[in-house]
């Protein structure tokens, strides 16, 4: 007897789903694609399956916020196990070198944390998805191989000492996108006098979405379907530091329509803003114009109506690395 054909539904949101350890980020898509039933479905910014944390998974219309969402800026706790090493940085493979540790106090630990907060470069693991050659870097490196990579330019913010022992150290940092937490890791060792890889890893945040509570796929599938569609964000979640404008019926037609519109409010700046119809729909991204008009940068119409499909489509995002 054949199984019957699943269908999958217009849906319009986003989740800030809680990744499960050893789970990669597409499994974890797969997963809540099919916990909700939508059509389209992809994730904005891929944790390794040895991290936790904060995973966005984008629906239907908000899928065109991945782009935003995997340039913005996050947040980790980071646990360093001190006095050794490993190739990959992190407990995937065994480790490759001991050192000593020297004696660490609270205060000369802050010193160095404060020391690496700023911009900097950093170079990227051959344990990382970026390519040579057409190949993955960690493909190479599982093969022995490393090759020269150029140094990126990133930010760290916020260093904070989260607990501090003989074998480790705890810390949170608020980070550029393109950071690698590895990288780092080996690096603070490093400033330490000591060797150092990361323990465990773990996502608390992707601006700006520091308010809002993640959900994990245990949680999820212990709701009803409204009480599950009910933790999902719009689509304007991920532009909230932008201002905001109103427009009226006929506004709001035209903008649809592709065309720029007058608003009293386009003269006031001339960069992104979010633009809100009828009863506060979201409409989309504008920018205002010289001459007292607003032009649509990207729209965000209605869902339609939910109907069947019988093949949902999957938007997979780059892997960060991180």
């Amino acid at each position: 007897m054949s199984k019957p054909r699943r269908f999958y539904r217009d849906l319009d949101g986003i989740l800030l789903l809680d990744k499960a350890l050893g789970l990669s980020s597409n499994a974890a898509l797969q997963e809540v694609r099919s916990l909700f039933g939508a059509k389209k479905a992809g994730h904005a910014g891929s944790l390794d399956p040895l991290a936790s944390g904060l995973l966005p998974v984008c629906f239907g219309q908000a899928t065109k916020v991945c782009g935003r969402l995997l340039n913005s800026g996050k947040t980790y706790r980071v646990r360093v196990r001190l006095g050794a090493r490993t190739a990959s940085g992190d407990m995937e493979t065994p480790v490759i070198e001991e050192a000593p540790i020297p004696s660490l106090g609270t205060e000369a630990v802050l010193t160095v944390l404060k020391a690496f907060e700023g911009e900097q470069e950093q170079i990227p693991p051959m344990h990382s998805a970026l390519k040579f050659e057409g190949k993955r870097l960690y493909e190479l490196a599982r093969n022995g191989q490393s090759v020269e990579r150029a140094a990126r330019k990133i930010w760290l913010r916020d260093m904070t000492l989260v607990s501090l022992s003989a074998q480790g150290l705890e810390f949170e940092v608020h980070c550029s996108k393109g950071t690698y937490i590895r990288t780092l890791a080996a690096d603070l060792a490093q400033s330490l006098g000591t060797l150092g890889y990361v323990e465990d890893l773990r996502r608390l945040c992707v601006d700006p979405f520091s308010t809002f509570p993640m959900y994990s796929l245990t949680q999820l599938a212990e709701l009803a379907p409204d009480a599950r569609d009910a933790t999902l964000l719009g689509p304007d979640a991920a532009f909230a530091d932008l201002p905001k404008l109103e427009l009226d019926e006929q506004a709001e037609r035209r903008l649809l329509m592709g065309q720029s519109v007058p608003h009293p409010a386009a003269a006031c700046f001339l960069a992104e803003a979010r633009a809100y119809g009828r009863q506060g729909r979201f409409l989309g991204l504008v920018a205002g114009q010289p001459g007292g008009t607003i032009k649509p940068l990207r729209l965000f119409t209605d869902v339609p109506t939910v109907r069947a499909v019988e093949a949902p489509k999957v938007v997979e995002q780059a892997d960060l690395g991180s």
